[in-house]
């Protein structure tokens, strides 16, 4: 017998709807899962929902299961938290999660799945793929005992990133944004925070996740001699221009791309796509990762979430959609 899922769907360029869909019979080797939570990555999928993909990067910026191609129609998403109801006994019963599209009912490879590890609830798991390319990230940055970092950009990448090098022995880490209301989310996480006209200069490394050319251009003025300033956000197709001009050449400063789409060069030898989201889930178990949830909508609501989300909210960081079944 076929199973009845639904999912959502980018039908044209801001415009999203849940559409029914047929799943086959189960095949050898494969799990059903039902899906608990989803999460919603701001940064790439409301660029995905504006329709702003360059034709370019049509290909690259492909979801391991998504259907129909960009613009639209087009089901993208990579953040799914559930539970395996049907396939191989080992996994059976088991929360996972999947880099799988906002869908209620979906069949995945069980290679797909990643069990979540003792002690980190499902409703949390919504975070692994922000912090495993908060990971990636800083295998690119190379922070060093003692560095005085600069994280603009307090979105869920950025606070990911000053969370995750604020437990490096001896860093002072200053996460920095334009809104104060992330005051107490740093300070929740235990680093510091300032508004970019209040940042301290000459920072020993840089990052920036802002996804505003306004932030890049902050990042590189707080850039000490020599420092390194790494890219984490995308702009899509949006141009952007930088002050390469004034004291960067003099400071002979660094800018680097980090992507989460290939693993680190200095990690690759050893390190797999698996491995690596492996070290995200487990990282997970931290319970102040839970105030970067500041949002919680209906499976059936995500048209007008999304809708919303793409058009600016203010405050929002990371935001989890609930379907039937979750736990409350």
């Amino acid at each position: 017998m076929t199973a009845q899922s639904r999912a959502f769907w980018v039908a044209a360029p801001s415009r999203g709807e849940i559409r029914r869909e047929s799943l086959p019979p189960l095949g050898p080797g494969e799990v059903r899962v039902r899906t608990l939570y989803s999460g919603i990555s701001r940064g790439s999928e409301t660029l995905v929902f504006r329709g702003e993909v360059p034709p370019s990067e049509h290909q690259r910026m492909r979801a391991p299961f998504q259907a129909g191609d960009f613009p639209a129609p087009v089901k993208y998403g990579y953040i799914s938290v559930g539970r395996v109801e049907a396939g191989p006994p080992g996994l059976t019963g088991r929360n996972v999660f999947c880099l799988h599209p906002h869908q209620d009912l979906y069949q995945v490879p069980a290679e797909a799945v990643h069990p979540l590890p003792d002690g980190v609830p499902p409703g949390r798991a919504v975070l692994a793929a922000n912090l495993e390319t908060a990971v990636n990230g800083l295998w690119d940055a190379t922070p060093r005992i003692g560095d005085r970092i600069a994280v603009v950009g307090a979105g869920t990448l950025g606070c990911l990133v000053a969370w995750l090098t604020g437990r490096i022995p001896g860093c002072t880490i200053e996460l920095i944004d334009v809104d104060p209301a992330r005051a107490p989310v740093a300070a929740a996480l235990g680093v510091g925070f300032a508004r970019p006209e209040d940042a301290s200069p000459d920072a020993d490394l840089v990052i920036h996740a802002s996804g505003a050319p306004a932030g890049l251009a902050t990042a590189l003025g707080l850039a000490g001699f020599e420092a390194s300033v790494v890219e984490l956000s995308w702009f899509g197709d949006r141009l952007v221009s930088l002050p390469l001009g004034a004291a960067f050449h003099q400071r002979r400063l660094s800018l680097h791309s980090s992507q989460v789409g290939s693993v680190a060069a200095a990690q690759r030898p050893r390190w797999d796509h698996r491995r690596r989201l492996g070290l995200a889930l487990s990282l997970l178990a931290d319970p102040a990762l839970d105030v970067l949830v500041t949002g919680t909508d209906r499976f059936e609501d995500l048209p007008e979430v999304m809708a919303r989300l793409a058009a600016g909210a203010p405050g929002t960081l990371c935001h989890r959609i609930v379907y039937p079944g979750a736990p409350e």
